[in-house]
């Protein structure tokens, strides 16, 4: 599984367009056009990554200072995190032989202020490249690759078009990083939603280390597309029109905390996360707030689907992470090892930066989730995302269930 193919990245390109006028509209359907407020809460208590979760509950208390409830600073203590260091700055403190063997434990307490505008800009696209050989292992199954698809711009403001597509920021060993992601509905609390769907990678290291921190979704980023110059004066209602909403608790899959890696396929076929957010201030949830997609987990074969289309952000060159793209194709197959489930492959153009957003195509009028882009190569000519089988539903519906309604 991980030979050396050419590299890829978290990107897709193919053929032609086919119905992407289609898929936008049905995107932009499913998206509420509401006025965002901003304010950040969330908090959180790590659980164990043989689960494949984390979670937590703390305020924020003005000035950057962390508020931590005495049963989660139990908790913390338990797994030897001094709280009133953390509270200090610790938070900050990337030991990287520590940081391996610690950071099973995910914990995220809302620090006030930290992603401002220029630190999002700051952060750099999580990759997740495969080299040629990975990617064209023949197994069989694998469909030639793709033509390239070149990745067309969405068009703004953002927030009538696709609310429910964001950017995941988050903090690495390596400094800030950013992925894209997708407000999909709750299943167990319906039109009351928090939760966000995005790549396994955009949460957690993998074998090689445990989860990120200061984890953050804004939708609808950078609402009217604009420069980086141009976004120099531009009020935070442009910049993040929802505001910033902080993840209470992550969940991934057990095969990407056990086998992913950031080079290789390793992992791809099981790279996907879903985060629990904490409502900003006010009562409103995420899904009130920009809309939501369902998510389809009858992982159908790729021979079944006419076309597919992937949103994000593309962070790297040609792109500089600041506008929202998007791609769409006739899906084929990519198998990296016959043991492991068939992964989705379309044509597309977008860079690392579009790691995590939603891959989506058109059942009966109502466009549904149906992956996440995990990995494509170095020249940037495709993306492949996972199937979501049963059990990408079972890692939603525990999600659901035990974190919906908080």
């Amino acid at each position: 599984m991980n030979s050396t193919p050419m590299p890829a990245t978290p990107r897709s390109r193919r053929h032609s367009l086919l119905a992407a006028t289609g898929l936008v509209a049905a995107l932009a359907l499913t998206a509420t056009a509401c006025g965002g407020s901003t304010g950040e809460s969330g908090a959180g208590d790590g659980a164990d990554a043989a689960a494949s979760q984390a979670a937590g509950a703390g305020a924020d208390a003005g000035e950057g200072e962390i508020q931590i409830p005495a049963e989660i600073a139990d908790k913390l203590k338990e797994h030897g995190i001094d709280v009133d260091k953390w509270k200090d700055g610790a938070w900050k403190d990337w030991d990287r032989d520590k940081w391996l063997s610690e950071a099973k434990d995910f914990v995220n307490p809302v620090i006030e202020g930290l992603w401002k505008p220029d630190r999002m800009q700051s952060a750099k696209e999580a990759n997740k490249t495969v080299t040629t050989q990975d990617a064209s292992a023949d197994q069989g199954v694998s469909d030639p690759e793709p033509a390239p698809v070149a990745a067309t711009a969405e068009k703004t403001p953002y927030h009538e078009n696709a609310a429910p597509v964001g950017k995941v920021f988050f903090d690495t060993p390596d400094g800030p990083a950013v992925c894209s992601g997708t407000v999909v509905k709750d299943v167990n609390h319906p039109g009351k939603s928090n939760l966000v769907w995005t790549a396994g990678h955009c949460v957690h290291a993998g074998q090689k280390g445990g989860w990120y921190r200061n984890i953050v979704f804004v939708p609808a980023y950078n609402d009217l597309g604009k420069s980086e110059a141009e976004l120099g004066n531009a009020p935070t209602t442009e910049i993040a029109p929802y505001g910033n909403w902080w993840a209470d608790w992550v969940s991934t899959s057990n095969e990407w905390i056990q086998g992913g890696s950031d080079t290789g396929g390793a992992g791809a076929a099981y790279d996907y996360s879903v985060l629990h957010v904490k409502p900003e201030a006010g009562s409103k949830s995420l899904e009130e707030t920009t809309g939501a997609l369902d998510v389809d987990f009858s992982a159908p074969s790729a021979t079944e689907v006419a076309t597919m289309g992937a949103w994000g952000y593309p962070a790297a060159p040609p792109f500089n992470g600041l506008q929202m793209f998007k791609c769409a194709d006739r899906p084929g197959r990519l198998s990296l090892s016959p043991a492991l489930p068939t992964m989705y492959r379309i044509g597309c153009t977008m860079t690392g930066g579009s790691s995590g957003g939603g891959w989506f195509r058109v059942v009966s009028g109502e466009t549904k989730l149906v992956s996440n882009t995990s990995i494509g190569p170095e020249d940037n000519t495709w993306l492949a995302g996972p199937q979501l089988g049963r059990g990408a539903e079972a890692l939603y519906q525990n999600m659901s269930r035990t974190y919906g309604g908080r």
